[in-house]
C-alpha cells in the first residue's frame, strides 16, 4: 500500500511517501521544509498569519508530489505549536482545503507513541532462533526533540510509558536566546535555558521510568545535526547519520562548540540546515542535559521518527 505521511511540527513540515507491506516500509520520497509554524506561539498563543502562509505553501507542493506518486491514503499530523494555538482552526481549515483530509492535532502522548514506532521499527530485530531482540540493548528511551516540545518514551517493541514536555529548540530560543542573549549567547541566558530544561526533566523523571532504559535513541533535526557535526561530515548525509552512535563526550563537545559560536559561524557549519542556525544551540543543549541527567554513555541517532510512525499507522 502506498501512503503519504505529513508531520507538521513547530519548526518544519515534512512529507514521507512510502510503500508499506509485509512488515517493511520502503521510502519513495522524503521531503522537509523549515516553515517555523510555531513562530511566536509561546508568547502570543496564536499561529501567525505569515507562518500559516509559509506552511500552506509547502503543503501545496507536497500535495502535488502525493498526486504524482499515486498515494492511496494520506494522514496529516500536527503537534506542539498547533496544540498550543487558540486559532488552530485556521490551520485545520487550510490543511483540509489542500489535502482533502482532516488534520489531526495529536496529543503529546500520541505523538510520543508515533515517534517510538517510527524510531524502533527498524532498530528492534528479533533473533529467528531465540526471539530475543538484537542490536542496541532494550528497554529504549526514545527522545524526540522538536521545536515546541520534547517527547520521552520508554519501551521495547511498544511504548510502555511516555510524556511530552514543553521544551523545544524554537520555544526555548524564543523564550531566552532571541533578543538580549548576545551573539554568542550570554551565560545568564544559557542558565535560564538550562533551568527550564532541568525543570522539565524533573517531571520526566517523576512520570517515566527513564532510568530503566539501557539505550538512548535520539530523533529529529537537533539530534541529527549534532550527530553530523560529531561525525565531521562534509555535508549532511542521512545514511551516515542513521543509527550512528555518538558518545556522551561528543555530545558535550559539540554542544559547547555550538554555544560558543556566533550566528554567522553556525551558518558556516557544513551539515547545518539554514533553518536550524538560530535554534540549534537550544536543541543541542536539550540533548546535552538529557545525556548528563540520565548518565547515558552514548546516543543512537535515528533518521526515522514520527513521520515513519505515521506511515506505519496508515498500513493498519
Amino acid at each position: 500500500m502506498r501512503v503519504a505521511a505529513i508531520d507538521c511540527g513547530t519548526n518544519s513540515v515534512r512529507l514521507l511517501v512510502a510503500d508499506v507491506g509485509d512488515g517493511e516500509l520502503t521510502e519513495v520520497e522524503r521531503r522537509m521544509e523549515i516553515v517555523r509554524l510555531g513562530q511566536g506561539v509561546d508568547r502570543t498563543g496564536r499561529l501567525a498569519p505569515d507562518a500559516l502562509a509559509r506552511t500552506f505553501q509547502a503543503m501545496r507542493s507536497y500535495q502535488d508530489l502525493i498526486g504524482r506518486h499515486g498515494a492511496e491514503a494520506t494522514r496529516v499530523v500536527a503537534t506542539s505549536a498547533t496544540r498550543d494555538a487558540v486559532n488552530r482552526h485556521e490551520f485545520v481549515d487550510g490543511v483540509r482545503e489542500i489535502f482533502g483530509v482532516e488534520p489531526e492535532v495529536v496529543s503529546g502522548s500520541e505523538e510520543a507513541e508515533l515517534s517510538f514506532t517510527g524510531a524502533t521499527r527498524g532498530l528492534v530485530r528479533l533473533s529467528p532462533e531465540t526471539g530475543v531482540p538484537q542490536g542496541p540493548l532494550p528497554p529504549y528511551l526514545v527522545v524526540d526533540i522538536g521545536g515546541g516540545s520534547t517527547e520521552f518514551v520508554v519501551g521495547v517493541e511498544h511504548a510502555r510509558a511516555a510524556l511530552s514536555v514543553d521544551i523545544g529548540c524554537v520555544r526555548l530560543t524564543e523564550r531566552h536566546l532571541r533578543d538580549a542573549a548576545g551573539d554568542p549567547p550570554s551565560a545568564p541566558a544559557l542558565e535560564a535555558v538550562v533551568a527550564d530544561i532541568e525543570a522539565a526533566l524533573d517531571r520526566v523523571e517523576a512520570e517515566v521510568p527513564v532510568r530503566e532504559a539501557h539505550t538512548l535513541v535520539g530523533l529529529a533535526g537537533s539530534v541529527t545535526t549534532v550527530a553530523g557535526i560529531a561525525l565531521d561530515l562534509p555535508e549532511y548525509d542521512p545514511e551516515r547519520i542513521h543509527h550512528a552512535r555518538i558518545s556522551a563526550e561528543q555530545v558535550h563537545d559539540v554542544t559547547r562548540r555550538l554555544l560558543a559560536m556566533t550566528h554567522g559561524e553556525r551558518a558556516e557549519v557544513a551539515v547545518m540546515h539554514p533553518g536550524r542556525v538560530d535554534v540549534i544551540g537550544a536543541g543541542a543543549l536539550i540533548l546535552d542535559r538529557i545525556v548528563r541527567r540520565f548518565a547515558f554513555s552514548q546516543v543512537v541517532v535515528s533518521e526515522h521518527d514520527i513521520l515513519d510512525g505515521i506511515a506505519w499507522s496508515l498500513a493498519g
